[in-house]
């Protein structure tokens, strides 16, 4: 054998220690086999698991923005530097920056005549109420250190606050009518929609505590409807609506059947059908208005 045939020979016999094993020359050596891979077929997502992960998602953002700066809103409260003005600004702010600053004065407006209406009727009352405080796109809300006496009371507190609202947006209606301003009317609109979605009958919505007073048992139907509405038009403030309307429910069930809750809900059948007259005749009438202020766009 030629010192080139040895050569090359032992080259062949050293590239087999650096040759990458086979898979049965691994298993052999090694003793044990390669797991297998498990393939599922695809299944598609559910819509609940969709639309839950896309509400979770801006909720978990604020909830970590509050939760950072807990410590600043702490101070801030305590203080009294977050003013009835300076909630005002930021709500027009915060709006401004999706629909101009002339309709987010006006929305804000009619949103401050809207928490008046409450808070006349609980000092009327004799129960004591702060200014509101707005709350960028949740609206405004209107503190109380009690609650009225009963389930009647309540439902003059709660209707007062869209009765005085439709009349502003009312009063912005006939403004546009006569200068011919499709902004008003727009700002109008507005005006109507939110008070009717006011209207629905949950808790912590007005209309929530009107029905209160004809039998809390639609708190439920409200609750379904918009449970449902959830799913159709997925949106993260309905949600926050559904969860404190939830919450509301079930605490107000499981005490039910307390010497308090009794006296409370103890509503006389006038009362019962005065609230009904005006819970669905101004549901009715801001139907109508929305329907008669209602600009089409033609895109």
């Amino acid at each position: 054998m030629s010192e080139r045939e040895g050569t090359e020979r032992r080259w062949d016999e050293s590239s087999e220690l650096y040759r990458q094993p086979t898979d049965e020359e691994f298993r052999r050596l090694y003793g044990f086999d390669e797991p297998e891979r498990e393939y599922r077929p695809v299944h598609p997502e559910p819509a609940w698991r969709s639309v839950l992960r896309k509400l979770w998602a801006p909720i978990a953002a604020f909830g970590f923005l509050l939760w950072k700066f807990k410590f600043v809103l702490a101070a801030v409260f305590k203080f009294k530097l977050f003013t009835v003005a300076g909630s005002m600004l930021v709500s027009i702010a915060a709006y401004s920056l999706l629909w101009g600053w002339k309709f987010a004065v006006g929305i804000v407006l009619l949103l401050l005549v809207h928490e008046m209406g409450h808070v006349l009727e609980l000092r009327r009352q004799g129960v004591p109420a702060s200014a509101p405080l707005f709350i960028p796109f949740l609206g405004a809300f209107v503190g109380m250190k009690q609650l009225p006496d009963n389930a009647w009371k309540e439902a003059q507190v709660a209707l007062a606050g869209p009765l005085l609202g439709s009349l502003g947006a009312v009063v912005v209606w006939g403004y546009a009518e006569a200068t011919d301003s499709e902004l008003l009317l727009a700002i109008a609109f507005t005006g109507f929609f939110l008070n009717l979605f006011n209207l629905l009958p949950i808790v912590p919505l007005d209309g929530g505590r009107a029905v209160a007073a004809l039998h809390p048992a639609l708190w439920l139907v409200g609750l379904a409807g918009l449970v449902a509405l959830v799913f159709v038009a997925p949106n993260p403030i309905l949600l926050i609506i559904v969860v404190l309307g939830g919450l509301e429910l079930w605490n107000r069930w499981r005490h039910r059947d307390t010497p308090e809750a009794r006296a409370y809900y103890a509503v006389r059948p006038w009362q019962r059908a005065a609230v009904a007259v005006v819970y669905v005749g101004l549901a009715l009438g801001l139907g109508l208005a929305m329907d008669l202020t209602h600009v089409e766009r033609d895109l």
